[in-house]
């Protein structure tokens, strides 16, 4: 799945003879706020970016994406009539999903906190991977329900898009929490084209269980144990999104076997953090 020359502390150093010939694609897809969203003025098709927005973001939000829930249609619309929300689908639409707030002031400060998929989206170009051939992104608008025909008819376009730029290899998707709701529904509704498009699908942290599970986790994990890990073993500062992804399943694996009753201790985590490379490469995300 992974190949080329990768020098990311979680993967190591690896290498292939035809880096180009011999990468699957890659989709990445993101959860619940990870898009960008951009209001469109129907009329002009004037755009300004309405999510993230760290300056005058009060002030736009207002504005611009207050919205409304239409049982007519199914959709959830802005309540001003002149414009609509849209997801900008540049970068082979991994702009939406990379830096949330790409604004220049943002990127000089350095605000990594809105730094959504940019640095699993730089390693993966340093292991050879090519924006428009064999890497990509999906970006939706989170607002909506994830069974709506507009999210998985964009789906299905990015889908069959890096199908046909990869000379027709089959996809691997990653998705992120809401991401891999997203995606659990295309595969229900659309069952036939993805068995066609998709090779491979990792989910990272996605709340197969419903929020109610989601809320359950939080109560019964401890925070500070999150806390303590991520100081302690996140790399390049608390910088690379695989390690941190490892880190997110082991603490699933840590509270299972607290409620079994088994000790946890190091094991689990200790054998996850040492594998960190392993776990990484291979899509892994159930510590053994």
């Amino acid at each position: 799945m992974f190949g080329g020359l990768c020098s990311c502390p979680c993967f190591g150093e690896w290498s292939s003879d035809d880096p180009e010939t011999d990468l699957d694609p890659v989709l990445l897809v993101s959860g619940m706020g990870g898009s960008i969203l951009h209001s469109k003025k129907k009329k002009f098709g004037f755009q300004t970016r309405v999510w993230v927005r760290i300056l005058l973001a009060d002030l736009e939000f207002k504005k611009k994406l207050w919205s409304v829930y239409n049982p007519a249609t199914g959709y959830t619309e802005t309540l001003d009539d002149d414009t609509e929300i849209v997801v900008p689908d540049d970068d082979y639409g991994l702009y939406a999903i990379d830096i949330l707030d790409p604004s220049l002031v943002i990127k000089l400060i350095h605000l990594t906190e809105v730094y959504h998929f940019h640095a699993m989206i730089d390693m993966l170009v340093k292991c050879g991977y090519k924006k428009g051939t064999t890497l990509f992104g999906y970006g939706y608008d989170f607002r909506q329900s994830n069974r709506i025909d507009k999210l998985m008819e964009g789906l299905k376009v990015k889908l069959k898009a890096a199908h046909e730029a990869s000379g027709g290899r089959k996809v691997n998707i990653i998705s992120h929490s809401m991401g891999g709701v997203l995606v659990l529904c295309f595969m229900s509704l659309h069952n036939d084209v993805f068995s066609k498009y998709v090779n491979k699908w990792i989910c990272i942290a996605c709340p197969f269980q419903g929020a109610p599970g989601c809320i359950n986790d939080s109560l019964l994990l401890d925070c500070s144990l999150l806390k303590a890990l991520k100081a302690s073993f996140l790399c390049q500062g608390g910088q690379c999104t695989s390690c941190w992804l490892s880190a997110h399943q082991s603490m699933r694996c840590w509270q299972i076997q607290n409620l079994s009753g088994k000790t946890a201790r190091n094991s689990s985590l200790a054998k996850a953090f040492h594998g960190c490379g392993s776990l990484c490469r291979f899509g892994i995300l159930w510590p053994n």
